[in-house]
């Protein structure tokens, strides 16, 4: 009896899991539509009028254009400056700039830029760049959509992790309950056959970092998936964060590399002298390439992912401009495919986050790891 109804209980999750991905493919469906179709004028001639410091760029209505599936994924996955809600409505998010030439700071809304249609204050939004008419030296500190989205993202890190520890302290030898019964036995699994074996002794004082950096890729990528704010945002697709996250570890591990580490480097015991200056390179070169293949492939999997779903979303306004007939048929196929692929994606974001973890945790034990018995057989 056990048994069926846990089958029951995972069945109804499974459920409600596709029915909420459907729902998620849905209302991006929708957006696109209506973006598409407030986008299918483009403009034949442009004139700009100066008002004082804004200048506003005008256009006159010409053809239509057909929709353009690669502009629609490049935006999609890159990073912005606002951040869509509904319709037109976008949530704008603070433009600082310093101005090095004239010595003064620019600070105001990104929506002043109309999405990249208008200039303010002598700065224009172009390609996701912010440039000044006047060619002056800038520094753009603005807050932008990836980074926003990492923000909440560590915010709710830190409330999941005080209310599991809130939870724990309560029930004392109890079994663990509402969030804490999903986050324990991942912390746990995490602490004893991942970070214990690969670090090895003195492994602890690494587990705070490689939890947070596993929670931290996670919950980024499940956010990643929700379509609607504060979703939406790229931002382990982003090569700026996950360079970050390679640099951290890149710093931990030499910082914690022990002395035969640094011998098998610079020294490597039991290579004939004469190929000791090529196998320390090769050595010094992998120091560096192992942070940088963290960083391409937690940034490839992620973008490659969002990039897939939003290829055959595409395809219904593709189909939909030759035919209405074939648009309706193409949607439908669209939509069971992307909600596939988002359930993938649902693993994606764990693996990712876990193999990030996994081979952190790895290239700080291969660091601490002793070799004075190898040294004493050679």
């Amino acid at each position: 009896m056990h048994t069926v109804n846990t089958a029951r209980n995972i069945f109804l999750k499974f459920l409600i899991l596709l029915a909420f991905l459907t729902t998620n493919q849905l209302i991006f469906a929708q957006h696109e539509a209506k973006h598409a179709e407030g986008n299918t004028e483009i403009h034949d001639t442009e004139h700009e009028i100066d008002l004082g410091d804004e200048v506003l760029v005008h256009a006159e209505p010409g053809h239509s254009e057909k929709f353009d599936a690669g502009k629609m994924i490049i935006d999609h996955v890159s990073n912005a400056h606002g951040w869509h809600l509904w319709g037109n409505t976008e949530l704008a998010l603070p433009v600082i700039i310093y101005n090095k030439t004239k010595g003064k700071w620019d600070v105001f809304g990104s929506d002043k830029f109309e999405h990249g249609h208008a200039s303010y204050l002598g700065y224009t939004l172009h390609g996701g760049m912010i440039h000044d008419a006047d060619d002056d030296k800038i520094y753009d500190f603005s807050l932008t959509k990836n980074g926003a989205a990492a923000i909440i993202g560590a915010i709710v890190l830190i409330v999941i992790m005080l209310l599991t520890a809130r939870n724990y302290r309560k029930r004392g030898t109890a079994s663990p309950k509402g969030i804490a019964s999903f986050v324990e036995p991942m912390i746990l699994f995490l602490r004893d056959d991942v970070i214990k074996p690969s670090v090895g002794k003195g492994f602890e004082k690494f587990v705070p970092y490689l939890l947070t950096l596993f929670f931290f890729i996670f919950i980024n990528n499940l956010f990643g998936l929700i379509p609607i704010f504060p979703g939406g945002a790229n931002v382990m697709g982003s090569l700026a964060v996950t360079a970050v996250l390679a640099i951290i570890t890149f710093i931990i591990t030499t910082i914690n590399g022990s002395k035969d580490y640094w011998m098998h480097i610079l020294w490597p015991p039991g290579v004939p002298v004469a190929l000791k200056p090529l196998i320390i390179v090769i050595e010094i070169v992998g120091i560096f390439t192992k942070p940088i293949v963290l960083m391409i492939r937690l940034f490839a999997n992620i973008t490659a992912g969002h990039i897939i779903i939003l290829g055959f979303f595409s395809l219904i306004f593709i189909f939909a401009e030759m035919s209405s007939g074939v648009g309706i048929g193409v949607s439908i196929f669209s939509v069971v495919f992307t909600t596939f692929m988002s359930m993938l994606e649902l693993l994606v974001a764990f693996l990712q986050a876990y193999v990030f973890t996994l081979l952190t945790a790895l290239y700080i034990g291969a660091a601490r790891e002793t070799h004075s018995h190898e040294e004493a057989h050679h």
